[in-house]
């Protein structure tokens, strides 16, 4: 490799670090446009089959087909809303419960453990539960349902974004050609096995717990489906969340309380490590660590929902890049093929 060669990819690489930098503080300042515009264009991916489906096959107008298919997905994200307000509304109700057995639950732990040989006394760990004000818990929960609702209120622009964008994308007859095709093409194979995944994992893992009897089953089951889009993560956050409440619901044995977090464990792992590489395979192609960093990186811009939107975000990128000579190098390192870089 000549020194104008290497000045050159030298320089490439200043800028990408420098445009990155840019782009990562304008992404962080604007993400309150951003998130709904990036929420918008993944559901377009989610939403185009069934508008194309109604063009082609039942003769309908597009605009008639936009406004049907946005009015079912409407529809369903309403029903989704009212079962998690529903069941917060319904664990609020219970708080006293929960608190009595919180309390218990603990008394039972400081009773097994030797605090005695340590000379710590009992209720000094028990006696600030006891001293919580009573309902406490149920207005904590009420305000996590405050949050849920604030969230849903800025769907709205979503909504709008999302009207626009499946009102100006025509029918299309064959695949994209070119870049732009690729990244659709990828995309789209992404989108659609992923959401065909978490979907059966989410029914699977509300049935088992309803089935078992675990208070919110059906809401867990819905948190199972959206964290199944953080990859590794998401699964073990999904597996371990109901624990907190099948510890302290009275009625709940300790078989079912085993089962309630063995059975779905179970259901994420033959789903994400078994069945969902086989389908999905490489359309993303990005190692392993990449995807922790862009994890990080993408929560640290935009919470939760960036954490979601990571690995398809990245995927684009590394698709993008790998369609220049200068940039391929780093597509590359995304997907874990430093060794293939020219050496020359």
């Amino acid at each position: 490799m000549d020194t104008a060669q290497s000045q050159q990819r030298i320089q490439t690489a200043c800028l990408l670090i420098l445009t990155a930098i840019v782009a990562a503080g304008a992404l962080h300042w604007l993400r309150g446009i951003m998130i709904p515009l990036v929420l918008a264009v993944l559901l377009t991916y989610v939403l185009n089959p069934v508008i194309d489906f109604q063009a082609r096959h039942l003769r309908a107008p597009r605009a008639v087909a936009v406004l049907t298919t946005m009015v079912l997905a409407f529809v369903i994200l309403l029903l989704l809303s009212l079962l998690v307000s529903m069941s917060i509304s319904q664990l609020a109700a219970n708080s006293d419960r929960y608190q009595a057995q919180i309390e218990q639950l603990l008394h039972r732990i400081t009773a097994a453990l030797p605090l005695d040989r340590l000379n710590i006394d009992p209720e000094a760990i028990t006696r600030p539960l006891s001293r919580l004000p009573e309902g406490s818990i149920g207005n904590t929960l009420v305000g996590a349902l405050g949050a849920v609702v604030d969230i849903a209120s800025k769907g709205l622009l979503v909504l709008v974004f999302l009207f626009f964008l499946l009102m100006g994308r025509t029918v299309r007859r064959a695949p994209r050609a070119g870049v732009w095709g690729d990244i659709d093409t990828r995309i789209n194979r992404y989108i659609f096995t992923k959401v065909t995944i978490s979907a059966a994992t989410g029914v699977l893992v509300g049935l088992v717990l309803f089935l078992l009897g675990i208070d919110l089953a059906m809401v867990f089951g819905l948190f199972a489906f959206l964290l199944n889009f953080i990859p590794s993560l998401g699964s073990i956050i999904a597996t371990l969340l109901p624990l907190p409440v099948v510890l302290v619901s009275p009625d709940v044995s300790a078989t079912a309380a085993v089962l309630a977090i063995a059975i779905p464990g179970a259901i994420q792992m033959a789903l994400g490590n078994f069945i969902e590489p086989r389908i999905l395979g490489r359309s993303l192609d990005l190692h392993p660590i990449v995807i922790l960093i862009a994890l990080i990186f993408w929560g640290m811009l935009w919470g939760v929902v960036g954490m979601l939107l990571a690995a398809p975000i990245t995927a684009v990128i590394r698709i993008l890049l790998e369609k220049s000579d200068l940039t391929a190098p780093v597509a590359d390192l995304l997907a874990g093929r430093a060794d293939s870089a020219p050496k020359d």
